[in-house]
């Protein structure tokens, strides 16, 4: 696990914490405006899609946002630093796919006890959750209907939550390149299964209307899209 540095006590939220976490004071500001996680979500949402046409990228939230564009753990790591900027935990949860799909990665948040998730996708499935689920495996099975490749699902597990506080900021917030070591930690997190023993031979693959419905797009591919959903 990568550790936090040793440094003085952070902001409690709002631009200060952006500031402090070494954000430019106008995304301070931005980021720390998006009071709610509807709001943030719609902040997401207005992010082109990543594609990574030539190389596989997890940009920080800072670079992310220097870009204009997003793939779903790079709005991850936009979407937590929201949410410590509001005052609420900046939580993630990994969703594992089976051999030859890729991995999809969400911001949690709470409330009255239950779990939403603040999402991005280029698909029309896996995005926002609303926050009515009482575990993260019940949110994990909400997405598992429509995580599919052509017509095979293939969602097979969910991680614990994932406390970026847990990590040094420059990692996931500030840096240059791509985001080793907190994409590392996410992935080696302790995951739980999401199909019994043997389930995935007893699976139906989805209609032939819903395989086209998931073709839908929000932004036209430039190339072969790689680390997101």
């Amino acid at each position: 696990m990568p550790a936090r540095p040793r440094q003085h006590r952070l902001p409690p939220s709002g631009p200060r914490l952006g500031l402090a976490l070494g954000l430019p004071r106008r995304l301070a500001v931005r980021l720390a405006s998006l009071r709610t996680p509807d709001r943030i979500q719609d902040f997401v949402n207005s992010l082109r899609w990543n594609v990574a046409a030539e190389e596989q990228t997890a940009r920080s939230v800072r670079e992310a946002l220097r870009h204009g564009e997003a793939h779903c753990v790079e709005a991850a790591f936009v979407a937590a630093c929201c949410l410590w900027l509001t005052g609420e935990p900046p939580l993630l949860m990994d969703m594992g796919a089976a051999r030859g799909d890729v991995d999809h990665v969400v911001a949690l948040f709470r409330r009255r006890g239950c779990w939403g998730a603040i999402s991005k996708s280029n698909s029309p499935f896996l995005r926002y959750r609303d926050p009515i689920y009482r575990s993260l495996r019940e949110l994990s099975l909400s997405f598992f209907p429509q995580y599919v490749k052509r017509r095979r699902k293939t969602l097979r597990s969910y991680s614990a939550s994932f406390d970026l506080r847990r990590v040094d900021p420059r990692l996931w917030v500030t840096h240059p390149g791509f985001c080793h070591e907190v994409v590392d930690a996410l992935t080696a997190a302790r995951h739980y299964p999401i199909l019994p023993p043997g389930g995935d031979r007893g699976l139906r693959p989805i209609d032939e209307i819903e395989a086209r419905s998931n073709l839908l797009r929000d932004h036209p591919p430039r190339g072969r899209g790689t680390g997101g959903a």
